[in-house]
């Protein structure tokens, strides 16, 4: 049986061009990604808990730069 290609999904956020962003697929035992800029090299492969756990530390703002303190403000 083949197995059948991945359903590539580009971020919403990934600009007119699409190539300087990620692609999701969903397969049926991982998530997978890869940058738009190389699709010739092999996706990351993730389980779905730690996708959702990426996810929700996303939302959560766990990936935002640093604010600087008010006594860093000249």
């Amino acid at each position: 049986m083949d197995t059948p290609e991945p359903q590539w999904r580009t971020s919403t956020f990934s600009g007119g061009s699409g190539n300087s962003c990620v692609e999701v697929a969903f397969l049926p035992d991982a998530v997978a990604v890869r940058d738009t800029k190389d699709r010739t090299r092999s996706p990351q492969r993730h389980s779905p808990a730690a996708w959702r756990a990426f996810l929700a530390a996303v939302r959560d703002g766990r990936f935002r730069p640093p604010t600087p303190s008010r006594t860093n403000l000249s």
